[in-house]
């Protein structure tokens, strides 16, 4: 099986995924510029060109195994395409969100001194302060800080509570 190296763009990949076969069908038409109910490699190309999924001609060749496409073959090679694509796209979230996760692992581990699994107030202040984050002039209290993200009110955070707090401080634009 070959493996296709050409990605279309994410505004074009959202537009393909709510194409119907009527909507396939004007395409296929369109392409078919000599009218003989085929599409043939280069008109394909062409289109791919066209929509920034550039690819060799002897790549969509290989990749397809003929020089020309029916209606059906056109529609099950689109098929093809968006089912790729949708995995691909789906692969690289699960990738960023494994790594965000190992980031915030390792963040934890830097707040949790002991490594209880816990990070509490004298904890936090600690590695605020050795960051330099933390002004006791200024009143800050890590009772309230730890308070805002302690869902189960047991006084420290565990590592989903210290994820959450991560994830919206980050989304909020706050930097700790």
């Amino acid at each position: 099986m070959h493996k296709l190296h050409f990605e279309f763009p994410s505004k074009l990949r959202t537009i393909m995924s709510t194409l119907n076969e009527k909507h396939i069908q004007r395409i296929f038409d369109k392409l078919d510029e000599d009218g003989d109910g085929l599409v043939s490699l280069d008109e394909l190309k062409d289109l791919l060109d066209k929509i920034g999924a550039c690819t060799g001609l002897d790549e969509l060749q290989s990749l397809v195994g003929k020089t020309s496409f029916n209606f059906n073959d056109f529609l099950f090679f689109y098929d093809a395409m968006v089912k790729k694509n949708n995995e691909e796209k789906r692969l690289k979230e699960d990738n960023i969100d494994d790594n965000l996760e190992d980031d915030l692992v390792e963040a934890f581990k830097v707040f949790d001194l002991n490594g209880d699994g816990y990070i509490s107030c004298e904890e936090l202040q600690k590695v605020l302060s050795r960051l330099g984050l933390w002004d006791e002039k200024e009143g800050s209290d890590c009772k309230n800080m730890i308070h805002m993200y302690d869902t189960n009110l047991d006084g420290v955070l565990d590592f989903e509570e210290f994820k959450n707090m991560m994830l919206v401080s980050n989304s909020e634009g706050i930097s700790l």
